[in-house]
């Protein structure tokens, strides 16, 4: 097993009954969605080519560094959102990076960091409360607040904030984990955040400790989840493609214009999809087996098993979000997925540190136009956007 970005630890998941709250009527209208969701004539009936924007986002004030990007969104005002674990627990700084802060200079980075969409610096903020020690994934709602999410060894709580970093409301209980996968109050290592428009319910992936989506009601007072699903899979589910079965982290949630669930299960190598409801409909797959397949060579060589492919997503922006663009940090690629398909058309990007390159690919997001923006954590550390530029052949 591996911790927060693929470093080795180990932990003991004990596989447990999901409980799966949907009914199998939601089934048909979500099927009819999907499928309406399939381009026509008037769709963007072909995928966009992108290149990467080498003056985006514009030089940082104050000398900031941002250690690991653990996360970025965009927002409705296609404002672009970056988490960073410039201030995470323990410090993520490497011995030179605290010495230039100890001597002035170079600044920690706020943890949240807002952009326009030009790349200019908007507004920052720390976290409040008693926030994750170890920063991961962030979400901007329908409404302008801010979500946050944390995966440190002991981290057990997402955060709501509003768009000036006043804290809102606390999901979980810091340093209190569920280790039952099972608990509607308590989180174990949440990686992931989503708020649906058409009722303020939040889905949360507890995807590091647990293996699980578990929904919440809108109210700041209601930490009492409505429903959940996912429990821990082997590799013999994976290679079934059996529903609910997480092989390992539960790396991202997000919610579709067809009303579908979106669950990436990062060394599983796929995204599940659900009714909201949490009844199963179909898997995604992104080069299925590269997560698990290699394992005892990679192992036998020193190099450790293999993280997966399906990391974080985000569609397309037409009406009919087309298409799906899957993050995998695993092979550092970015791949195309049209949506009624169940698997990837085309990818892009390679591994590197040169602009349009990628190191530990984490995230992704994309803005109004199109365009996508990606975080890196390990060894990366930046966030990068990529214009689109037309047809991708």
């Amino acid at each position: 097993m591996r911790d927060h970005e693929g470093r080795l630890y180990s932990a003991g998941i004990t596989r447990r009954q999901a409980l799966e709250l949907g009914v199998a009527a939601a089934v048909a209208p979500a099927v009819a969605a999907l499928m309406g969701g399939t381009a026509d004539a008037e769709d963007d009936d072909k995928s966009k080519g992108f290149k990467v924007d080498p003056n985006w986002p514009k030089a940082l004030p104050d000398r900031w560094i941002t250690a690991e990007v653990a996360g970025n969104a965009v927002d409705s005002k296609d404002h672009i959102w970056a988490l960073t674990r410039s201030r995470a627990t323990p410090d993520n700084f490497t011995e030179k990076e605290r010495r230039m802060v100890r001597e002035g200079r170079a600044q920690r980075s706020p943890t949240v960091i807002e952009f326009d969409k030009s790349g200019e610096v908007v507004n920052s903020w720390n976290l409040s409360g008693t926030p994750p020690d170890n920063m991961h994934g962030i979400f901007v709602d329908y409404q302008g607040y801010v979500w946050i999410g944390g995966n440190g060894g002991n981290d057990s709580i997402v955060q709501k904030y509003d768009r000036n970093g006043t804290l809102q409301r606390q999901i979980g209980v810091q340093h209190m984990r569920d280790t039952t996968n099972h608990s509607p109050t308590l989180l174990n290592r949440p990686s992931d955040i989503f708020v649906d428009p058409a009722n303020g319910e939040v889905y949360i992936s507890d995807g590091y400790g647990n293996r699980r989506v578990i929904v919440f009601g809108a109210g700041n007072a209601n930490n009492t989840a409505l429903r959940m699903w996912g429990e821990q899979g082997t590799i013999a589910d994976a290679e079934a493609g059996s529903p609910y079965r997480f092989l390992e982290v539960v790396h991202a949630v997000n919610i579709g214009a067809d009303g579908l669930v979106y669950v990436n299960d990062r060394k599983g190598d796929r995204i599940h999809v659900y009714t909201k409801a949490g009844v199963f409909v179909r898997n995604i797959w992104v080069q299925k087996g590269i997560g698990w397949r290699n394992d005892a060579a990679h192992v036998a060589a020193g190099d450790g098993a293999a993280i997966g492919t399906a990391w974080d997503m985000t569609f397309s922006s037409d009406k009919h979000q087309t298409f799906i663009y899957n993050a995998d940090g695993e092979q550092e690629l970015k791949w195309t997925i049209r949506r009624g398909d169940d698997h990837p058309t085309a990818e892009f990007g390679r591994a590197g540190h040169q602009a349009g390159e990628s190191t530990f690919l984490h995230t992704i997001a994309a803005d109004s136009n199109g365009d996508l923006y990606a975080a890196e954590t390990i060894g990366g550390r930046r966030l990068q956007k990529f214009k689109a530029t037309g047809e991708q052949k």
